[in-house]
């Protein structure tokens, strides 16, 4: 069952989501190479001290600025009929967790990650976190009622589609896209019901 968070837990994230964003600023504007953690501790007005109570390395505070928009609230998912099914319970859940700004953060990370291959191994990290995300909260919603390697079936399958769309692989334009930069690419809320609708009913 979930817990609320604590006020110490609200501050801890808050600082945490802080310095990732300082990070990432600093990425975006100087390169992965052009800063290092004691200009990020600058930027975001904490300690050298804190900033390791966070992050091991300034590629990891980096990667974690895609997280710092805030978890889908898993309440507002397990708020739906009982009846429903696990693939709309995911749509629900992926319409809701990849916002335009998650989506165009995460894009930005992966070209990062393209130049500077250190940074890979923690995007891996925010992937997995955003596929147990997804994991716990069709676990919460449907108990067991279906088989635990069903959800992982799933929930592979729909990240395995998103992922090409974030390291640009396939041409779909994310929302907010300039109607002369997307003339060639597949909208992205398009995009994502083909996806579910090659899992309903076949391909």
């Amino acid at each position: 069952m979930m817990m609320k968070q604590s006020l110490r837990d609200i501050k801890r994230e808050a600082t945490a989501s802080a310095l990732a964003e300082a990070a990432f600023a600093l990425a975006r504007e100087r390169g992965l190479g052009g800063f290092v953690v004691e200009d990020v501790v600058q930027r975001a007005g904490y300690s050298r001290r804190t900033f390791a109570n966070h992050y091991a390395c300034k590629e990891e505070a980096v990667a974690m600025a895609a997280l710092t928009f805030g978890d889908v609230d898993e309440a507002e998912v397990l708020n739906i009929p009982p009846s429903t099914a696990p693939l709309d319970a995911l749509y629900r859940w992926m319409r809701m967790q990849f916002t335009a700004g998650l989506l165009w953060k995460m894009r930005e990370l992966m070209s990062l990650a393209k130049e500077h291959p250190t940074l890979e191994p923690y995007m891996l990290s925010v992937l997995h976190r955003l596929q147990t995300g997804a994991q716990e909260a069709l676990s919460e919603l449907f108990k067991d009622r279906y088989p635990e390697g069903y959800y992982h079936i799933l929930i592979g399958a729909v990240f395995g589609a998103v992922v090409p769309i974030l390291d640009g692989s396939l041409p779909v334009s994310l929302p907010g896209h300039a109607a002369a930069e997307a003339s060639e690419a597949t909208p992205f809320d398009q995009y994502l019901d083909t996806v579910f609708g090659y899992l309903r009913h076949g391909f």
